[in-house]
């Protein structure tokens, strides 16, 4: 069992995670929707990985020997046969054409046979529920994957037993996902990006990668660059399931030199290991149904952790992130210089620009808030390509929402009316619901002392 956990970390503003474009495909998808149509990401535009090859195989390692819980697997497993992908349920509109960009890029990027079949012997399926259904298993969870079933009520039955044990796998055959079909289009495509890289490779995620969805940040919602480099290593012909670690050692250099020539003159960087103390902090810090006293402390510990581990990196900046958005709501002008300490974090670190969008929501929020309508468009300028870039809808959508009130705050209504507008359709790709997007809208909008 893997999964992506609710962390309410990156949506933004009192939620906490994240310009229309040429290559941008509309569609309505609500029906009878008094909303403009929604708005569709085109090609994707992933960065490639800038890593030494050594730092890319301390990586994989790290991520396909240890499970989340921190359980060694005796293992490399992955599928040995062509993959074939089904979908099960009642998925939303939105899930077959993301699955069908997800798996061409699956295919062109990280070189895996893989495609979409309706043959109920596929080895993947992914299986459309309720919210509600999921969170009767595995209640902070979003969305899960578990090994050797086909369906949620096949998993409820066997989930303690032998067989839907990731630590007793030698092979991957038959694997499932379960997303919900009740969120929106952005939670689902989420959720099947990071679930689908687990079904075919690794199942741990490192706090110290900044560019991927091997994250428990949740910074990353598509796979990136990084993210494809290691499955094309999971699945080149020098692996195969059954292989222990030190086999596994032994033929990473070979493969990355094949794959990432680039990164065989790079020196090495070696980040330091997270330490399970600031990873608890931070989910504590940022956890629902915990008293602002708990979260405080926890943010607190956080940032000395990080002090005393000497890190300069995102992992710095996100303790930092952490505590502004506990201290948020009681103490915004401490909170925004939170804000502005992590955001100095993040300029250091390389391959962080989506982290500094995601600051940048805060700052300009703030500045909004003030009344400095010029210092927020300065604010949300370098961002917006960065949220498309990204594919991330409700950053995007947010960052959008936010310069339409700096717009009015300048004067510039015409502007700030167009740019509200071209939000609203990223904005129900994003946040879902015509009543989840107007609550935006009006959050936004509060923000603004000339509206009251």
């Amino acid at each position: 069992m893997n999964g992506r956990f609710v962390l309410p970390l990156v949506l933004l503003l009192n939620a906490c995670v994240p310009a229309s474009q040429p290559d941008v495909a509309t569609r309505a998808i609500s029906n009878g929707s008094a909303l403009p149509a929604m708005k569709n990401f085109g090609a994707s535009q992933p960065a490639a990985p800038v890593r030494s090859n050594r730092d890319l195989a301390l990586d994989f390692i790290e991520l396909s020997f240890q499970l989340e819980s921190g359980r060694e697997l005796p293992v490399l497993t992955r599928f040995e046969t062509p993959v074939s992908v089904r979908v099960t349920g009642a998925p939303p509109a939105t899930l077959g054409p993301d699955l069908k960009r997800l798996i061409g890029r699956l295919r062109s990027e990280a070189r895996i046979d893989i495609s979409f079949t309706t043959d109920p012997n596929a080895n993947i399926t992914i299986e459309a529920v309720s919210r509600s259904d999921i969170r009767r298993v595995l209640p902070q969870a979003a969305c899960f994957v578990a090994p050797n079933v086909s369906s949620l009520s096949e998993y409820r039955k066997a989930r303690r037993a032998a067989h839907t044990n990731w630590t007793n796998l030698r092979s991957r055959e038959k694997i499932a996902i379960f997303l919900p079909n009740d969120a929106s289009p952005q939670e689902v495509r989420d959720c099947l990006h990071e679930e689908l890289a687990q079904a075919l490779g690794p199942l741990n995620d490192l706090y110290r990668l900044p560019d991927s969805v091997f994250n428990d940040d949740n910074v990353h919602t598509v796979l990136t660059g990084f993210d494809m480099m290691i499955l094309r290593a999971y699945y080149d012909p020098a692996l195969r399931s059954g292989m222990t670690r030190g086999q596994v050692v032994a033929a990473l250099p070979g493969i990355f030199a094949r794959i990432n020539p680039a990164g065989n003159t790079r020196p090495g960087r070696y980040a330091t290991r997270t330490p399970h103390a600031w990873s608890k902090s931070i989910q504590t810090a940022l956890g629902r149904s915990i008293s602002f006293n708990s979260r405080e402390s926890a943010a607190r510990e956080a940032i000395r952790v990080a002090t005393a581990m000497g890190w300069h990196d995102h992992r710095r900046a996100f303790a930092h992130y952490a505590m502004g958005r506990v201290l948020q709501s009681n103490d915004p002008t401490t909170a925004h210089k939170q804000y502005l300490i992590a955001d100095r974090y993040y300029a250091q670190t390389p391959g962080t620009a989506l982290h500094r969008a995601y600051v940048a929501t805060q700052l300009s929020a703030y500045a909004i808030s003030k009344g400095e309508g010029a210092e927020a468009l300065r604010l949300i300028q370098p961002h917006l390509t960065t949220a498309h870039a990204n594919e991330n809808a409700a950053l995007l959508s947010t960052l959008l929402l936010l310069r339409s009130e700096a717009l009015e705050q300048e004067n510039r209504h015409a502007e700030a009316k167009s740019v509200r507008l071209d939000s609203i359709g990223w904005a129900r790709y994003g946040f879902g619901s015509d009543w989840a997007v107007r609550a935006k809208l009006r959050e936004i909008s509060s923000l603004n002392p000339l509206k009251g």
